[in-house]
């Protein structure tokens, strides 16, 4: 089969083991970023199966009306980015790896370094130091402080873990049945939203981005917290509402900030107000973005573009494009 995969920032895919899976087929691998119609359209004119890396292209109907030859769409995980319906219409598969059951390790544990990072002030000191400079801040240690998870789902309950092994003291709010859960697991449940954001130091976001989320955390939720308070983002910006979080941080409260998500990704130039502010820590969206998740996911992505090339599709989003047409 004729395969490409798109968005291989750092040029890493040849270099997996999984990799080896698709010896004998004729792969294609972009390490650049485009989300234009025209030039995807030319660089896909003769894919069969095109794997992508999580949701960093769109794939809308203008696309998929022009890819004649696709048969196989291969990814892992949610699918926001793809229309699914017009892959349909086209008798093209999606098959996504949901990976029930596991959460991503490698994003709970990007969340607490970026929380160590802020609340010691760590990129600061280490520029500092670079520029010739000793100790020019100072920082916050966690012990004995609130940590608030909001959305205790995999991920969520991961980072709370990890909140309690340092000393902190771990509240959640969310739908009641993630409060229950919590509280099963030894944590608190917040009394209410305006609490957790009032009385939390430090506060870590772990929900999906579906309608109901987008904006949840909003410019009232952020006016409540410490002057002192970090706020920690590593699921999706959409769920703080639109610019509420660069106004709230110029007002000081939170005083902190640490993202790995942006509303438009890749983020080129350091063309974002965040990343023009000393008080946030911000990362390129490395939340999943390391080698063993990395050999997982192609793993799983390159294993059904050949179960789907054997004739035996698996992990199928829309079952109606394999029938006959």
């Amino acid at each position: 089969m004729k395969i490409t995969v798109l968005d291989d920032y750092q040029n890493v895919v040849r270099s997996l083991e999984s990799f080896r899976k698709l010896e004998g087929h004729d792969v294609t691998v972009w390490n650049d970023h485009t989300k234009d119609v025209d030039v995807l359209a030319e660089r896909l004119k003769d894919t069969e199966a095109l794997v992508l890396i999580r949701e960093r292209t769109p794939i809308r109907a203008p696309l998929i009306g022009r890819l004649t030859k696709l048969k196989i769409i291969s990814q892992r995980s949610v699918y926001p980015h793809i229309d699914v319906d017009a892959l349909t219409k086209r008798g093209i598969v999606l098959s996504s790896d949901q990976h029930p059951g596991k959460p991503s390790y490698a994003t709970a544990e990007l969340t607490w370094g970026l929380v160590i990072a802020a609340m010691r002030r760590i990129p600061q000191e280490v520029a500092s130091l670079k520029a010739g400079m000793w100790q020019s801040s100072i920082g916050t240690g966690l012990r004995g402080r609130n940590l608030g998870i909001l959305g205790y789902g995999r991920i969520g309950a991961t980072v709370a873990g990890y909140g309690r092994a340092f000393g902190m003291n771990v509240s959640v709010w969310g739908r009641e049945a993630s409060r229950t859960r919590a509280q099963a697991d030894g944590y608190a449940a917040s009394a209410s939203k305006a609490a957790f954001f009032e009385q939390s130091d430090v506060i870590s976001l772990h929900l999906r981005l579906v309608d109901a989320t987008r904006g949840i955390v909003t410019a009232e939720d952020l006016a409540r917290m410490k002057p002192t308070a970090l706020i920690v983002n590593t699921s999706r910006a959409g769920l703080v509402a639109p610019g509420a979080l660069e106004h709230a941080l110029k007002q000081g409260r939170p005083g902190m900030a640490a993202v790995d998500v942006f509303e438009e990704e890749p983020v080129l130039n350091a063309k974002h107000p965040l990343l023009q502010m000393d008080n946030v820590v911000a990362t390129p969206h490395l939340g999943y973005v390391e080698r063993d998740g990395y050999e997982s996911q192609f793993s799983s992505s390159f294993g059904q573009v050949l179960a789907f090339a054997a004739g035996k599709p698996i992990n199928v989003i829309n079952p109606e494009a394999l029938q006959p047409r």
